[in-house]
């Protein structure tokens, strides 16, 4: 049997980012994946129609264009391409307004009229200073801080979104900043749920929200690609049961939950790491639906027909009380809902004057019904005709995304909840988070810092305390 330095379990772009820095540091590195092809949440597959590719999870990736780690890799190199929309992200309302996000600051404040100089107060300095700032908001929290300056910028993000939406007088820049806020999938009375919006704001003029050509899979095939260009091994339908399922090796790095790594080693874990990972909680589910349309789609405003994203909801009033709902067990009726527009932008996603749409909203983690109706009539309240376009449409449910990426528990697309103490304590206290209290073995995934989304940062960190604990 191969010994090798590092052993890689899961192949999102966590663990594949791990395992791209330890390979360029020279360790004989292998990543082993359960499922049939890498790429954990960023899977690209037909799920409606033959011609139509739906992202099979994530879409849109403000943080993976401007990753501090993706960026030191030759990505494009290995067929990787972003796409930036003009509007990043709209908002509508029921009046056929819209609140809209540009890539442009300045068109931006434009067409925030009113509130476009506080949309500048409030994102400018980290748009201005992103490059200082990320190296600290991208690492553990409980980190010294190397410029403790650059968090000031940061000072308004511990705050709940409803304070901070109440600095805009406008309807729609309050809709905008609140449907934002909503990817923190808490309610925006919760503290830090400010930094969400203010963090995806500031990037809409960083990097923008852009997607990858050909769909997100393109995003760990290249890192897959440039893995194997390296000297290193990818494996698929190896799935890890118990440490007999691992080949020899001087370090694990896994990119899974902590229940998983616990699940595999079972009563080798030591009762102190099995108490931090009780306490460890998952936050809300996802509720998808993939729609295969016969056009675009007929928003009544203008702005959201030229977006790569569209939040529905309505007020920021509107969205508060659906987020609301659902951290208290309950399924609103007007749920909040994110669309994405890939074909508008991407025409290998869809057939010649075909369409397809990526669609959302945020429920009670392992809910079971159904919520189709509620989400084709949110589409349909801001995009009267939409029903009649649909000609075929995929439904994954919380239990669905979980059997797809075992990472989300009860439809849990975070990997855990982004509460305060859970960002500060992300799975644990400790300034290093990543390593375990089992010997060589280390966490990756978006259970560590810096926490959920496309950009590698949680495998980068593992490596390099993986480097320093064992390796080096």
């Amino acid at each position: 049997m191969t010994t090798y330095d590092a052993v890689i379990v899961g192949s999102g772009p966590n663990g594949l980012a791990a395992a791209v820095v330890l390979a360029r540091s020279g360790y004989e590195v292998v990543v082993l994946e359960a499922k049939s092809t890498i790429g954990g949440g960023t899977r690209t597959e037909e799920l409606t129609l033959p011609g139509f590719h739906h992202d099979v999870c994530s879409a849109f990736h403000p943080l993976g264009v401007v990753s501090q780690v993706f960026t030191s890799f030759p990505l494009a190199e290995h067929g990787l391409e972003w796409i930036r929309p003009e509007v990043q992200v709209a908002h509508p309302l029921a009046d056929g307004s819209a609140g809209s996000l540009w890539h442009s600051i300045d068109t931006t404040v434009t067409h925030l009229d009113r509130d476009g100089a506080r949309w500048r107060r409030l994102v400018g300095t980290i748009v201005d200073r992103w490059d200082v700032i990320a190296p600290e908001i991208t690492r553990p929290l409980l980190s010294i801080p190397r410029r403790p300056s650059a968090l000031l910028a940061m000072r308004n993000g511990v705050l709940p979104a409803a304070i901070v939406a109440r600095r805009f007088r406008t309807p729609q820049a309050r809709a905008l900043f609140g449907g934002i806020a909503a990817h923190s999938m808490l309610p925006l009375t919760s503290a830090m749920t400010a930094a969400s919006g203010i963090v995806l704001g500031a990037l809409a003029h960083v990097g923008g929200w852009p997607l990858a050509r050909g769909g997100s899979a393109a995003i760990t095939s290249a890192l897959g690609s440039y893995l194997m260009s390296l000297g290193g091994t990818i494996l698929v339908d190896q799935p890890v049961r118990t440490p007999d399922d691992l080949p020899q090796s001087r370090v694990v790095l896994f990119d899974t939950t902590p229940a998983t790594l616990s699940e595999v080693y079972g009563s080798r874990v030591p009762s102190s790491m099995k108490r931090w990972i009780s306490r460890y909680r998952h936050g809300a589910g996802s509720y998808k639906v993939d729609f295969a349309l016969d056009g675009p789609i007929p928003w009544t405003a203008p702005h959201a027909r030229l977006a790569g994203t569209v939040h529905l909801g309505g007020t920021f009033e509107e969205v508060a009380a659906a987020e609301s709902e659902v951290a208290a067990g309950v399924n609103p009726d007007r749920p909040f809902v994110l669309v994405g527009q890939q074909s508008l932008f991407d025409s290998s996603r869809a057939p010649a004057g075909k369409h397809t749409a990526w669609a959302y909203t945020h429920v009670p983690n392992g809910f079971r019904g159904s919520l189709v109706t509620q989400i084709e009539s949110q589409i349909e309240r801001f995009a009267p005709g939409f029903r009649d376009l649909v000609l075929a449409r995929n439904i994954m449910s919380p239990h669905d995304l979980e059997a797809h990426n075992s990472n989300y528990r009860g439809g849990d697309i975070a990997a855990g909840a982004t509460t305060m103490r859970q960002m500060i304590a992300r799975p644990r206290f400790s300034s290093n988070p990543y390593r375990t209290a089992i010997p060589g073995v280390y966490l990756c995934s978006a259970s560590t810092p810096p926490g959920p989304g496309v950009h590698g940062m949680c495998g980068f960190h593992a490596a390099q305390a993986a480097i320093k604990g064992h390796l080096g």
